[in-house]
């Protein structure tokens, strides 16, 4: 089956960093892509010493990660889309990943910009994710998809203005930095709701709000926005696959786990509490 057959998988090419317990990053992405019936290639741009109870490392890949992006560009071709998450990449490093991704053109595009991980010690300010703007958005297209304690620091915004900040105040300045669209996610605005926005130049859209969910989860992010690019790659638009992602994230949220009964919860595969012609219909459902 060659990638012009009608049955033949997107692919989703995941650019971010490497959780080896798999509770967020690639492997989470990785998995959220294949659910949705997506092939996923990954290039890491940070490395991790990480588990359920935080986070202790984060190193640039020994790996020049433009090599592995230039290796994979063969199979970038018909339906296939982007994401990219946590980077510790030296800035020249990252400059040549963009204009990489300039050259390859992925139709379908989303950064998850990443302070730091949910527990344990941090990479970036906002001065360093305005720095990774300045690289990646540019070459247009780019779906922003922050929570609302990464906006702030991108605005510039204290740490006490979180909850309260005007949502124009946050999505601004990723638009005026060549975003296409910010995808703010609600989790850590006040209240016991829980609303997304899509915001572009041409105004907000408020997305489906829902009563907030009892206690954490590891990689809601990743989660989120690996889901909207694969339900993109399947056709969704834009506002229906943000939708849908957050709607899947709260299906499984009752059915998180921890590994050896240690750590945060984590998102649990979908196999492990659907049965076979339950994941066949889903499978039918995301197409």
């Amino acid at each position: 089956m060659d990638a012009t057959h009608p049955s033949a998988p997107p692919v989703a090419l995941c650019l971010g960093g490497m959780d080896p317990s798999g509770g967020a990053g690639l492997l989470r992405d990785a998995l959220a892509l294949a659910e949705l019936g997506c092939q996923p290639m990954a290039v890491s741009l940070a490395e991790t010493l990480q588990n359920g109870l935080g986070c202790s490392r984060i190193d640039a890949p020994a790996m020049d990660p433009v090599q592995r992006l230039e290796t994979l560009a063969p199979h970038l071709a018909g339906r296939w889309g982007v994401k990219v998450g946590l980077c510790a990449l030296e800035a020249d490093t990252f400059r040549r990943l963009c204009a990489t991704l300039r050259h390859l053109a992925p139709p379908v595009r989303i950064w998850d910009p990443i302070l730091a991980p949910s527990a344990g010690v941090g990479l970036h300010d906002g001065g360093d994710l305005r720095r990774l703007a300045a690289d990646l958005l540019p070459m247009g297209g780019w779906v922003v998809s922050p929570n609302r304690g990464e906006a702030a620091a991108f605005a510039g915004l204290p740490p006490e203005a979180i909850r309260a900040a005007d949502p124009s105040a946050l999505a601004t300045p990723w638009l005026e930095a060549g975003a296409a669209a910010v995808w703010l996610k609600g989790g850590h605005a006040a209240g016991d709701v829980v609303q997304d926005l899509w915001i572009t130049r041409d105004g907000t859209e408020a997305l489906d709000a829902a009563p907030r969910l009892p206690g954490q989860r590891r990689g809601t992010g990743c989660l989120l926005s690996a889901s909207w690019l694969g339900l993109r790659l399947r056709g969704r638009d834009d506002h229906a696959a943000a939708r849908e992602a957050a709607r899947r994230l709260r299906e499984r949220w009752d059915h998180a786990f921890t590994p050896g009964g240690m750590g945060r919860p984590m998102f649990a595969p979908v196999s492990t509490y659907l049965g076979s012609a339950s994941l066949e219909s889903a499978a039918r459902e995301a197409r």
